[in-house]
């Protein structure tokens, strides 16, 4: 019981440590843009050693998409719990209106300001979201009950997450989303419906 007790307390500790970091980050580079803040600072701010900051957040640009973890377990399980007779592309389709929506409001809206002032931040943005590529493709298989994913599911896996790379650029998302999977689903409904019926 004591190691448990222990155990909890590190661990409320270092969320504590991690939310402090995180909002001198965010005050941060709010004021003055992410690339005039640097990590020294921010760990002035938090009353924290710069290795401390990094222990939690191994880039200075992980620290405006602190929320990276969270990103990807509701994107596979938009695929994976979605609505029975809804489509892999109809799933899709909702969770990046629902994800590009959510950052028009705050706090996320901040993070869309700082991108758009920001390259580095629009590169890491993209190599991040890129990185949920396998997740999916594993988890259509496993729909599709294949042991190794096809041709097929990597390419739609990869044109998805491009979609919402163009969409959320675009002055009406929704309708580049719209077309995105218009154009996609030419090609991927007949074979995604063939793979369901067997």
């Amino acid at each position: 019981m004591a190691d448990e007790t222990t155990v909890g307390r590190r661990e409320r500790k270092k969320a504590a440590t991690r939310a402090v970091i995180l909002e001198a980050a965010t005050t941060l580079f709010v004021a003055r843009g992410f690339d005039a803040v640097t990590v020294r600072e921010i760990a002035d701010a938090a009353d924290v050693s710069p290795k401390t900051v990094f222990t939690h957040f191994p880039h200075k640009e992980a620290l405006v998409f602190s929320d990276e973890g969270e990103r990807h377990a509701r994107l596979v399980a938009a695929v994976a719990d979605r609505a029975a007779g809804a489509s892999i592309s109809d799933a899709l389709k909702a969770h990046y209106a629902a994800e590009i929506d959510a950052l028009t409001r705050e706090p996320e809206s901040r993070i869309l300001a700082l991108m758009e002032d920001t390259p580095a931040l629009v590169d890491y943005a993209e190599k991040m979201w890129l990185r949920h590529e396998d997740a999916l493709v594993a988890v259509i298989t496993d729909e599709f009950g294949l042991d190794e994913p096809s041709e097929e599911i990597r390419f739609y896996v990869r044109f998805a997450l491009q979609i919402q790379l163009v969409a959320v650029r675009e002055p009406d998302p929704v309708a580049a989303i719209d077309a995105g999977f218009s154009l996609l689903d030419r090609g991927w409904a007949p074979y995604s419906e063939a793979r369901q019926d067997r």
